[in-house]
C-alpha cells in the first residue's frame, strides 16, 4: 500500500520512543497521520515534543469510533493488547492494521542481506547488541534497531542490498508477524520465563509469541536456542529451519543430526574457543550465554573468528543492564532498572552476590502477575538488606520475602526513589553492593524503566 494521502491512525503513541519514530516515519511518507492514545498529553510530554511542528492530529484521553472508521490504515503499537476492542472493530470493517515490524520487514530492499532476530525474556537486548558489534567489524554498513528505543522504520533510508539488519525483537513486536507469515532468515532465542502475564493467557501463549521469530522459518534459515533453558528444548521439533544449540554450563559436542524436518547442529567447540580468546569483561553466566548465542548468530551470518573475537573483547555492556553507577563511601552502586521480572533480579542477584560483602537491594513497583516466591528465596539467602519501591506488586514481594525467612532484611517502603536510595545508603557498608533491581515494572512511579535508571544515576551522582 502507498502510504501518500492515506489517513493512518497510530494506535498508541506510549513514551518509549517506537510510537514517536513510526509517526515521523508516516508523516515523510506524506500520510495523513492522526494518532490517538488514552494517556493525557501531560503523560506523553516527552513524546509530543519529540513530534512538536510536525502535521498530526491528537485524540487524547479517549479513543473515538470515528477516527478508527476515518482510517485507511492503523498502526498498532506494541504496548496495544492484540484482545483490543478496538483492533476487532476494525477488522470486523476490513479496516487494515500494521505494526512497525511488518511496515519495517516489507519494505526492506529487494535482495537485501540477510536479516538477524533477537528475542527472549532476558538478555536479548545484551545479545543484539553484541551480534550488532561483531556485525559491524564484518559489515560497517549493519544497522542495529528494534525494542531499543530506536526505530526501525528512520533507519530504512540507510539500508541497502548490502546492509545487515539486527533486530531486538519483543514477544509484542512479534505479534506482527503471524499475518505475513514473516520471521527473520537468522533468528535466536536466548531463554524463556515467566514475563509478561498480565498480557498473556498463560506460559503457553507467552512462549508461543516468542516462537514467532521462527515459525514461518524455511529449510534455508536458521534459528539458535539456549540449550540450558529448558523450555526451549522443546522448540527444535517444531522448526523448519536448521537449529544451532548453544549451552554455557557444559559442551556440546559438534555436528548435525535429523530432529523432524530440522537440521540440528550441536555448537559449541568453536564457540568456546573464541570465549577463550576474547576475555570477555561483562561479569555473570549469563553473560557468557548471550555472547555464546551472538557468536552462534555472527557465524551463521559469516563473521570471522577474528572479528568476533575483537567485537566481544571490546564490548562494555549496556546501559541500564547491571550498569555500575559509582562507587562512595566503599560502596558500589549498580543500575538494573530493566530487571522487570523476578527471574532477571535473581540474575542480578546471583551475579553480584560472590563478588561483593554484602547487597542492599532495591526491589519492587508494578505488578505482571508473576511469582515472586523463588525471587524471595534468593532474597533470604543472598541479600542482606531490602528497600522498597511502592507499587501495586510490592505486597506479593515483601509478603513472599517474609514467607521466605526474610522479615528481619527489610528495611522500610518508599513512595519514592530519592527516599529509598537514601534509606540504601544509610545501610550499606564498605564493600557492599547498592543494587536497583526491582523484579517488577516501574508503572505509576515512573513513565516507564528507563526514566526509573535515569533517576536511579542521577540521584546516586548528586550524593
Amino acid at each position: 500500500m502507498g502510504l501518500r494521502d492515506r489517513r493512518i491512525l497510530v494506535f498508541g503513541l506510549g513514551v518509549h520512543g517506537g510510537g514517536v519514530g513510526v509517526a515521523r516515519w508516516l508523516v515523510k511518507q506524506g500520510a495523513r497521520v492522526t494518532i490517538t492514545d488514552l494517556k493525557r498529553a501531560e503523560e506523553l510530554q516527552s513524546s509530543l515534543d519529540a513530534l512538536r511542528g510536525l502535521p498530526i492530529e491528537y485524540v487524547l484521553g479517549e479513543h473515538r469510533e470515528q477516527d478508527f472508521l476515518n482510517a485507511d490504515l492503523i498502526v498498532r503499537n506494541p504496548g496495544v493488547a492484540r484482545e483490543s476492542k478496538w483492533l476487532q472493530f476494525a477488522r470486523e470493517r476490513n479496516i487494515p492494521v500494521e505494526m512497525e515490524m511488518s511496515l519495517f520487514v516489507e519494505r526492506l530492499p529487494r535482495g537485501s542481506a540477510q536479516v538477524i532476530g533477537i528475542t527472549g525474556t532476558k538478555g536479548k537486548t545484551t545479545t543484539t547488541l553484541m551480534t550488532g558489534a561483531i556485525l559491524k567489524r564484518a559489515n560497517p554498513k549493519t544497522v542495529v534497531a528494534g525494542n531499543l528505543r530506536i526505530s526501525a522504520l528512520e533507519l530504512l533510508d540507510q539500508i541497502d542490498a548490502e546492509t545487515a539488519v539486527v533486530l531486538e525483537l519483543s514477544s509484542w513486536q512479534l505479534e506482527a508477524f503471524p499475518e505475513h507469515e514473516i520471521s527473520p532468515h537468522i533468528a535466536a532465542i536466548t531463554n524463556i520465563f515467566p514475563d509478561h502475564l498480565n498480557r498473556y493467557r498463560d506460559m503457553d501463549d507467552y512462549a508461543n509469541a516468542k516462537a514467532m521469530i521462527f515459525r514461518y522459518q524455511q529449510p534455508a534459515d536458521f534459528i539458535v536456542l539456549n540449550f540450558d533453558n529448558k523450555l526451549l528444548t522443546h522448540f527444535a521439533p517444531r522448526a523448519l529451519s536448521q537449529v544451532v544449540w548453544t549451552r554455557a554450563t557444559r559442551g556440546l559436542k559438534e555436528g548435525a543430526y535429523r530432529d523432524g524436518n530440522a537440521l540440528v547442529w550441536r555448537w559449541r567447540g568453536a564457540a568456546q574457543r573464541i570465549m577463550d580468546a576474547c576475555d570477555l569483561h561483562v561479569p555473570g553466566e549469563h553473560n557468557i550465554a548471550n555472547a555464546l548465542t551472538a557468536i552462534a548468530l555472527a557465524s551463521v551470518w559469516g563473521a570471522k573468528p577474528e572479528q568476533i573475537v575483537e567485537a566481544l573483547h571490546e564490548f562494555r555492556g549496556v546501559e541500564h543492564r547491571q550498569e555500575f553507577v559509582r562507587e562512595m563511601g566503599g560502596v558500589q552502586y549498580i543500575n538494573d532498572t530493566t530487571a522487570t521480572a523476578p527471574a532477571a533480579a535473581i540474575v542480578a542477584i546471583e551475579t553480584f552476590a560472590p563478588r561483593a560483602h554484602g547487597i542492599v537491594l532495591i526491589a519492587g513497583g508494578a505488578d505482571k502477575a508473576l511469582d515472586f516466591s523463588e525471587m524471595a528465596r534468593v532474597i533470604a539467602a543472598k541479600v542482606r538488606a531490602v528497600v522498597l519501591l511502592e507499587g501495586s506488586a510490592t505486597d506479593q514481594l515483601e509478603n513472599a520475602v517474609r514467607d521466605a525467612g526474610g522479615k528481619s532484611l527489610l528495611f522500610g517502603r518508599f513512595d519514592g526513589l530519592a527516599g529509598a536510595v537514601e534509606r540504601a545508603r544509610e545501610i550499606a557498608r564498605a564493600g557492599e553492593i547498592v543494587l536497583l533491581s526491582p523484579g517488577c515494572a516501574s508503572f505509576g512511579m515512573f513513565a516507564n524503566e528507563f526514566e526509573r535508571g535515569e533517576r536511579f544515576k542521577e540521584i546516586v551522582s548528586a550524593q
